[in-house]
C-alpha cells in the first residue's frame, strides 16, 4: 500500500500547492529564520540530542549571495558560542562560491574555518553530487592545521569510497551516508542491498584507521549492524556517533541509543530554500512520504 502512495505522491507533489507543501515540510524544516533554527536546536538539546544546522540552498552563482551565505555561517559559529549550543554547522561548497571560483569558495572556507577555530566550534563539509567530490577532499586535505574543527561527508553508493577513505589520515572525522544523488552506474553501485553491505564495509575501514565516524543512517537493520561492528571491536563512544535528519520520526531506537550513553547527533535544516529541499527530499526518499502520509492522518 504505501509502494502505491509513495510513487503517487511522487508523481504528484510537482502540483501540490506550495502551502499545502509546506504544512509537510514544518515536520522537516526548523523554520526559515535562525532563531527559529536555534529554537529548535535548544529543544533538541534538552533531549540530550546533539545538532548540526544547515542553511538549506546550493549552487550560489552571485558574488555578494555566496559572501552574505559565508557570514552568516560565522554569525552562527559566534552565537552557537554565545548561547552556549551543542552544535555544530554543515556546510555545501556550491554554497559558499565553488560555482563562482576557486579563490571565492577558498577565502569563504578559510574564513568560516578561522571563525570555528576561534569559538572553538566545528564545521562539517558536505558532499554533494560526484563533479565536487574531489574538490571536497582537496578542501579537507588541504585545511588539516584546522582537523579538530573540520570534518567530511562520504557517500556509500560511491565505487571510489573506500579507496578515498583508506586514503584519509588516521584520526580524521567523517560522516558516513549512503548518498541521494543521481549518478551513473560507472561509478555508484545501484542495488540497495550492495550500497547497505558497502556502507558497513567502509565502516569498519574507518573504524580500523580510528577515524571518527558520524553513521548517518535511517535504516534500523544497518544502524545495528553498526552497533555489532562497534561492540565486536571495542570501540570507544568517543570515536562514533548516530546522526539522523530533523522530523524523521526514530523515536524507539534513539531511546535505545541514549539509553546506552551513545551519542545522537539531528542533522537540522532551515532556511529560505525550504520548498526544493522537502521536494527533493520526498522524492528521494520513499520512507519520508510514508511518514508524511501518517503525518497527515494524525
Amino acid at each position: 500500500m504505501f509502494y502505491l502512495l509513495n510513487k503517487l505522491i511522487i508523481v504528484l507533489i510537482p502540483i501540490v500547492p506550495k502551502f499545502i507543501v509546506k504544512i509537510f515540510a514544518n515536520k522537516y524544516v526548523a523554520g526559515v529564520t535562525t532563531k527559529e533554527a536555534f529554537n529548535v536546536v535548544k529543544r533538541l538539546n534538552k533531549n540530550n540530542l546533539h545538532c548540526t544546522l544547515d542553511i538549506l540552498g546550493e549552487h550560489t552563482s552571485d558574488l555578494k549571495q555566496s559572501i552574505a551565505i559565508s557570514n552568516k555561517y560565522q554569525k552562527i559559529i559566534q552565537n552557537i558560542e554565545k548561547e552556549n549550543l551543542d552544535c555544530n554547522i554543515s556546510i555545501k561548497p556550491s554554497h559558499i562560491g565553488s560555482d563562482i571560483s576557486d579563490d571565492i569558495f577558498k577565502k569563504n572556507i578559510n574564513d568560516l574555518l578561522e571563525s570555528s577555530r576561534k569559538y572553538n566550534s566545528f564545521i562539517r563539509i558536505d558532499m554533494e553530487d560526484s563533479k565536487l567530490t574531489d574538490l571536497t577532499i582537496k578542501t579537507y586535505n588541504n585545511n588539516l592545521e584546522y582537523k579538530t574543527h573540520l570534518g567530511i561527508v562520504f557517500q556509500a553508493y560511491l565505487k571510489r569510497t573506500e579507496n578515498d577513505i583508506k586514503k584519509l589520515d588516521d584520526n580524521a572525522n567523517i560522516r558516513l551516508c549512503k548518498g541521494i544523488y543521481n549518478e551513473s552506474e560507472s561509478i555508484a553501485i545501484k542495488n540497495s542491498e550492495m550500497i547497505n553491505k558497502n556502507y558497513l564495509k567502509l565502516l569498519e575501514i574507518a573504524l580500523d584507521k580510528n577515524i571518527f565516524v558520524g553513521i548517518a543512517t535511517h535504516d534500523e537493520k544497518i544502524i545495528y549492524k553498526s552497533l555489532d561492528i562497534i561492540r565486536s571491536k571495542n570501540i570507544n563512544k568517543n570515536k562514533f556517533e548516530f546522526q539522523m535528519l530533523y522530523g524523521v520520526p526514530m523515536n524507539k531506537i534513539v531511546k535505545e541509543l541514549l539509553k546506552e550513553n551513545i551519542n545522537v547527533r539531528i542533522y537540522v535544516p532551515y532556511g529560505k530554500n525550504w520548498y526544493d529541499y522537502s521536494i527533493r527530499r520526498i522524492k528521494e526518499n520513499p520512507n519520508i512520504s510514508k511518514y508524511i502520509i501518517q503525518n497527515l492522518f494524525k
